[in-house]
Order: structure tokens, then C-alpha cells, then sequence
């Protein structure tokens, strides 16, 4: 079967459902992240999300399980780390869960994605065949340093369509339980061994993936400080103890794990806070940018602009008139 064959099967299959509109604001904690609940002894989900300019849930975030992101109908900017990957229907992105990540909104935007979410242990873990760790390379080692994106048109991404029909279909299908848990690992595992193939460029020996993994969930008490902490500043001295690394080395591994550097990464972690501080709450910006970690108002507006491509009064104001809420006057910065 040819790329565009398996393609038009899957949208098929897609029409079967409704998708539900991206709106995750509930399933937030305090600091913003998206922490979904996955069952312990099937710990797979499978989201159909709508996004739209008008409406989905803005905010960076990261999580332990690891995701596929299919978009359907149309073109998603997807930003991880210090990267934007532009991705057309049918274009399979292999997500870095690690680094802080989040959809692009512009002008337009409206499409239906699909989400497979699974914890790496329901693939691989202590125990598992070792061939197992083959499935989960594509989500630990991009040598490369380039985001894995199958794309629509690549002679592997038929095999890959395929798999994620029977994927979707086995899990939304209305089997018994016994059944959709067992079906859907099987065809997750079909999904991940033609990802793997495809990605082959970057194989590893099974120590050295075992490396990367260890590295990975090694910082993440460093992520959860900074997610629960992040109006506080955090020196590369403090976060370097908490992993038990030099100052030095610790840098370096960190870019390599979240995709820019600490500062960086902190910076995110505030912004995506302050956008939630300015579409749920009535605060000034001065406020919200103190709140958030920025003593100066002009520095936070500069990197509110850079990392979401408008200033925070622009954001709140196109946030409320999609919402159809009354327009609120800003006061005036005082004149040094």
C-alpha cells in the first residue's frame, strides 16, 4: 500500500469519532503542567484533540511518558526546547517530552491531531526482552540533533499509518477490556518498531541507550524544582547539587536533555505561567511579571513577545475578545 493509500484509511477511521476541543485548563496543576493520569498496568492514552486559534490550552510544559503528535487536517507549528517544527497533515512527530513543549497558535490555525501518550515501562523496562529497548530509540536518541518527523510521502510512513489505524480503531473500538489492552500494545508496538526502522540513523547499542535514558530521568528533580518553583531564582551551583554534577558538566548535560540552557528553560517555564496569569486573572502585567519572576516589566515584555510572538497586552486582549469578554483598560506605565 502506498503513503497516500494508508493516509486516506486513516482519516477514514478518524471520522468515526468526535474530537474534543483542546481545552485542558482543568487537568493543570498549580504550576501549569499537564499531567495526565495513566493506569498502572496499562499505562497507554489516546487523545483526539481539535485545536483552533480561538480555542485551545496555551502554556510550555513536559511530562515523563512519552508522545506521538499526528495533526489531520492542517498545518501545526510545534515548538520544543529552542526549536519550531512546522508539520502538515500527516506528518508523525516523534514529541521530546523532556523539553518544554507547546503548539504555536497563528492566524488560522484549525486542525484535529491525534495524541498517543504511554509510559516508556509499558514498552521496555528492567526484565523486558532485550530487543524491547528498539522500540523506544526514536525517543531517546536524536544524534542528529534534529526533531524525528515522519513525514506524509515517506515510503515508511504507509506502514506507519496503517499501524496507527488499527492502533486507534482497537483502543476506541468497544472490545473488552482484556482485548483493547491487549490489541493496543500490539499495534502501538507495530507503530514504534517502523518509527525505530525509519530512524535507524540514529541506533545506539543497548548501554549507550540505557545512558541517555538514565540521563534523562537523572534531572528530573531539577524539572519538578523548577515547575513548583519557578518565581524563585535557581543558580547553575544549586541545580548542579541537586543532580550531583559539577557546575560544568551539568550545563552541558542539561542542554542536551531540555534543549536550551537553564535560564532558558526557566525563562519558559515563567512565560507559560504569566499566560495563564493573563488570560484567568484580572492582574496588571507589572503584577504578573513580578509574580512570575521578573523584577523588571520591559525584560518581561521583551521575552513575552520573543517566545509567543506578541506582547502581553496584545495576548489578553486577543484572548478576551475570542472570549467575548469585556475589554480591560491597562493602566499606564509610570514615566521615569
Amino acid at each position: 500500500m502506498n503513503p497516500k493509500s494508508a493516509w486516506s484509511l486513516l482519516l477514514a477511521a478518524c471520522r468515526k469519532w468526535k474530537f474534543e476541543p483542546h481545552d485542558i485548563a482543568a487537568q493543570l496543576d498549580a504550576q501549569g503542567r499537564y499531567d495526565v493520569e495513566l493506569a498502572p498496568d496499562f499505562p497507554l492514552l489516546i487523545k483526539r484533540f481539535h485545536y483552533t486559534s480561538r480555542q485551545h490550552t496555551r502554556g510550555a510544559t513536559w511530562h515523563d511518558r512519552l508522545e506521538l503528535f499526528l495533526p489531520l487536517d492542517g498545518p501545526v507549528r510545534f515548538r520544543m526546547g529552542d526549536h519550531t517544527v512546522s508539520l502538515d497533515p500527516g506528518d508523525l512527530l516523534v514529541v521530546e517530552n523532556l523539553k518544554l513543549h507547546h503548539v504555536v497558535d497563528f492566524t488560522g490555525f484549525d486542525t484535529r491531531v491525534l495524541v498517543v501518550s504511554f509510559r516508556p515501562e509499558f514498552v521496555y523496562s528492567l526484565g523486558s526482552p532485550t530487543a524491547d529497548y528498539t522500540f523506544l530509540l526514536p525517543f531517546y536518541t536524536t544524534l542528529d540533533r534534529k526533531p524525528h518527523v515522519l513525514r506524509l510521502g515517506d515510503p515508511a510512513s504507509a506502514e506507519a499509518y496503517v499501524a496507527m489505524t488499527r492502533l486507534i480503531e482497537c483502543f476506541f473500538g468497544g472490545e473488552s477490556r482484556q482485548f483493547v489492552q491487549a490489541g493496543s500494545k500490539v499495534y502501538l508496538m507495530e507503530l514504534l518498531f517502523h518509527l525505530a526502522r525509519r530512524f535507524r540513523a540514529s541506533d545506539l547499542l543497548k548501554w549507550e541507550f540505557e545512558r541517555q535514558q538514565q540521563r534523562s530521568l537523572r534531572f528530573k528533580p531539577v524539572f519538578e524544582h523548577i515547575q513548583n518553583h519557578s518565581a524563585e531564582k535557581l543558580p547553575v551551583t544549586t541545580a548542579a547539587r541537586m543532580v550531583a554534577l559539577s557546575p560544568g558538566a551539568f550545563t552541558k548535560a542539561f542542554k542536551q536533555v531540555a534543549g536550551m540552557t537553564l535560564v532558558g528553560y526557566l525563562n519558559q517555564v515563567r512565560l507559560a505561567h504569566a499566560a495563564r496569569l493573563l488570560r484567568e486573572t484580572g492582574r496588571t502585567v507589572a503584577e504578573i511579571a513580578a509574580e512570575v519572576g521578573f523584577s523588571d516589566q520591559s525584560y518581561f515584555d521583551r521575552r513575552f513577545k520573543a517566545a509567543l510572538g506578541q506582547t502581553p497586552q496584545m495576548f489578553r486582549r486577543r484572548f478576551e475578545a475570542s472570549a467575548g469578554v469585556p475589554l480591560r483598560a491597562e493602566p499606564e506605565k509610570k514615566k521615569k
